[in-house]
């Protein structure tokens, strides 16, 4: 049975509520949350982490009192059995709470729509975008409101902040432990440094910085120290392991929204547009330089006529991690509306779903609508170019020449027998005429899904749920300009039916060039890491499973081509009707 769950039973964890409208203004919070951590490892067969994570939420006071019981929520089924401290908040601790054993069985709670990898670990990383995310959503708001026993609207009123603990589930000396990051620091100092000596980068690392304050509140300051290295039981007990999310009657800060978003390690292209009331030709012409990262990207012997305009761009590759950039602009002979830009580069990687489980169910299921994103797949955009148009007029100098008497000449001759000379030349009175050559590009999409090439039990577009799919999507740019204008189509992310194509999503590999194709990346949970998605295994029968792909990072001067996609196969049945026929 064993060997049967590992190769037919990874499935994904199920969306029971799902969210057909946007998120309402008045119940979505305020994350201060930010996170971090570093690599994890291997452990040993009695200290380990199995990368079991999760959170304690307290509902507090704004002056940090708790107005409720703590409760714990997980993605896995934790063992009533394991060793635990009770349901003691971080806020608790600091107020002179002591760390004691809890006889009583341990009480966790799943909820219905899963949470974001809390703690990173050796397969997967945590995102604290997601994290934000999640405990910011009127989902979450309710999901509180219903477990502390407070009402939704009284929650949401500014009155009440949630205290956010991350906590993990490990085996320490032989013996199944759940800790927060403040527990283990406590922990850590009672009994000698046992923890940090055996499991750093769990409990002294990746546990204590998967979530930490951005500025100060409650009495806890905003970290500034490491985000990927070990720290000490001081720093967990005093800034470490909490995060604080706060409702519309707090003051928020004030933002400033990017100006460009980028994906990391991709090629983009920034542009601004140049405009002149003179004309600007090869006499004068202007420049333009782009100071991005560090790097600077020229655009010299720029022309437009009177009156006219110009796009201009930098094509270059963004930074391999997540990051905020200022990019600068240096403009020379013409005008420009804006000369500063913030680029966010964001990563796609983190929201990967979550570890599926064979017990699974989702009773309250109901099919999303397919996302529609913003899609452009055409653009177009011009360079103005200037040659001189000769015109050659002579231009007359005239000039008198006097002459001399001839021997003809009476002795009283007066005239100076002289004679006007044009001295003049032929001078090119020419101008520039401009040409604007016209580029344009386009971006085709399609993908299909099939069954693995493993599903013993598909025909054709037809199979059980719980076994996986594969995915193939094309992207076909096409232009007439040189490669120094556009970027083909480089990133396809896909979204799938049980999470309402929100909360997790699969960045699909990419082979590159004009006529890019797109596949799933190995599966951490496939025994036979195959480059699948496991369809849920309570997904109802008789209903088309439906992949929806977002086709993005073609990029032009004149923006981003995007296209949508999205394709289906009929479900009828699931594994565990394989497994008993095969046993029967």
């Amino acid at each position: 049975m064993k060997q049967l769950t590992r190769r037919f039973i990874p499935l994904f964890l199920s969306l029971i509520l799902i969210l057909s409208t946007g998120m309402t203004a008045f119940a979505s919070g305020e994350g201060n949350l930010d996170g971090g951590g570093g690599g994890m490892g291997s452990g040993t067969a009695t200290d380990v982490w199995h990368n079991q994570d999760g959170v304690r939420v307290t509902v507090a006071t704004a002056d940090g009192s708790a107005a409720s019981t703590p409760f714990d929520i997980s993605n896995f089924s934790i063992s009533g059995s394991i060793l635990h401290f009770g349901k003691v908040s971080k806020l608790q601790y600091s107020g002179g709470a002591s760390l004691s054993l809890d006889s009583g069985s341990y009480v966790c709670s799943r909820p219905g729509t899963p949470l974001p990898r809390i703690i990173s670990g050796g397969h997967s990383r945590a995102s604290i975008e997601a994290i934000r995310r999640y405990f910011c959503s009127e989902y979450a708001a309710q999901l509180v409101a219903d477990k502390a026993g407070i009402p939704f609207e009284e929650l949401v009123s500014g009155s009440y902040k949630l205290v956010i603990e991350p906590i993990a589930y490990f085996t320490h000396g032989g013996r199944n432990y759940a800790m927060t990051a403040t527990e283990a620091a406590l922990y850590n100092q009672k009994s000698g440094g046992t923890l940090r000596s055996k499991m750093p980068s769990l409990t002294h690392q990746n546990l204590p910085l998967s979530i930490f304050l951005e500025t100060p509140d409650l009495g806890y300051p905003a970290w500034g120290g490491t985000t990927s290295g070990k720290v000490s039981d001081s720093d967990i007990l005093s800034a470490l392991g909490i995060g604080i999310v706060s409702y519309k009657d707090v003051p928020e800060a004030e933002l400033q929204a990017p100006d460009y978003t980028y994906r990391v390690d991709t090629d983009v292209i920034t542009s601004i547009t140049l405009t002149s009331s003179a004309e600007v030709n090869p006499d004068d012409p202007a420049s333009v330089t782009f100071h991005i990262n560090g790097g600077t990207y020229t655009v010299n012997d720029i022309v437009m006529p009177a009156g006219g305009s110009q796009v201009v761009w930098a094509k270059w590759h963004t930074p391999l991690e997540p990051t905020t950039l200022t990019i600068q602009v240096s403009v020379s002979g013409a005008s420009t509306a804006k000369t500063s830009f913030i680029a966010k580069i964001v990563s796609l990687e983190e929201n990967l779903p979550p570890d599926p489980l064979a017990t699974d169910t989702n009773p309250h299921f109901s099919l999303s609508s397919l996302p529609s994103n913003p899609q452009k797949t055409s653009a177009s955009w011009s360079v103005w170019s200037a040659k001189w148009h000769p015109n050659w007029e002579w231009e007359s100098d005239w000039d008198w020449e006097d002459g001399s008497h001839g021997s003809d000449c009476p002795d009283d001759c007066t005239s100076s027998h002289g004679h006007w000379v044009d001295n003049g030349e032929w001078v090119d009175n020419g101008w520039y005429d401009f040409t604007s050559t016209a580029y344009s590009a386009s971006l085709a999409g399609s993908m299909e899904i099939h069954p693995d090439d493993i599903v013993p039990t598909a025909q054709g577009d037809n199979m059980k749920s719980g076994y996986g799919i594969k995915e193939s999507a094309a992207a076909s740019f096409s232009s007439n300009a040189p490669a120094s204008h556009h970027a083909p189509a480089q990133t396809a992310v896909a979204y799938f039916p049980e999470f309402g194509y929100d909360m997790y999503w699969r960045l699909l590999s990419c082979s590159g060039g004009m006529n890019a194709t797109f596949a799933f990346k190995p599966n951490e949970y496939s025994t036979y890491n195959r480059n699948v998605h496991f369809t849920p295994v309570w997904y109802p029968d008789g209903t088309a499973y439906t992949v929806y792909t977002y086709i993005i990072d073609a990029w032009t001067p004149s923006g981003m081509l995007s296209v949508n996609v999205s394709d289906s196969v009929q479900i009828q049945g699931s594994l565990f009707d394989d497994w008993y026929t095969k046993r029967e």
